[in-house]
């Protein structure tokens, strides 16, 4: 159990085979490698195939990229992660699944999985602003659609100078502090009028945005899951 835990959590084949070393036994042949591994899909496989019970109003959408070794190449693989909140507030990881690219057809494939494990109930997804995956998630569940706060700000500080990005974060963050829907609406007004001047393009891009973005404070998936796929995968 503890060298698969290490092996899991990214700690390289061969500093596997060290610690092995380290506890008193030989090490591991690629038979004892290939065994664990073989147990770690099983685990895995049950996880993401398991039924999903209850209504379940809140889903975060998101993706990453990593490279990964497919017939003795290396090469650029979609992941992508669901995450949601039930009606009693439980946050839970629902799927994760892996493919060339985040095409329409492989988000939809992977959300009517979702639903066909029974995932139901989803009044509100929240993602970044992919047009296949806006298309997947309205085909598949109908939901109202809200664009991530921390993919939207990624892309509004990409039009401020880079000198200027931590002020300007600052600024937009207030917005999304607000804890009611009036007092936020009135700082997204307040926030443009004082960006409009100095930075005529981020005040264009809030106003072509409505402010009933920031009625709703919420945590987008990236920081639930899909970053930190990232690290086990690089420490391989």
């Amino acid at each position: 159990a503890v060298i698969q835990e290490a092996y899991v959590h990214g700690v390289s084949t061969r500093s596997v085979d060290d610690l092995v070393k380290a506890m008193g036994a030989g090490g591991m042949s690629k038979s004892q490698m290939s065994r664990l591994c073989a147990e770690i899909d099983e685990r895995v496989n049950a996880f993401l195939a398991r039924p999903l019970e209850g209504s379940w109003p809140y889903l975060w959408l998101d993706a990453t990229y990593l490279k990964v070794r497919e017939g003795g190449r290396i090469v650029s693989r979609a992941v992508i992660i669901a995450v949601a909140v039930n009606d009693d507030g439980k946050r839970e990881v629902l799927g994760v699944a892996t493919g060339p690219s985040e095409a329409e057809t492989f988000w939809t494939d992977f959300l009517q999985s979702l639903a066909d494990r029974g995932l139901r109930g989803v009044k509100l997804v929240i993602a970044d602003g992919h047009k296949g995956l806006r298309a997947a998630a309205r085909r598949v569940f109908n939901a109202t659609r809200q664009r991530c706060r921390i993919h939207w700000m990624c892309n509004a500080l990409a039009h401020a100078p880079t000198k200027q990005r931590m002020a300007v974060a600052a600024m937009l963050k207030t917005i999304f502090a607000q804890e009611a829907k009036a007092d936020a609406e009135t700082q997204w007004d307040a926030v443009a009028d004082a960006l409009r001047e100095k930075q005529p393009k981020l005040g264009a891009l809030m106003d072509c945005f409505p402010r009933r973005r920031a009625r709703l404070h919420v945590l987008p998936a990236r920081t639930l899951g899909a970053d930190r796929i990232r690290e086990p995968a690089r420490a391989r």
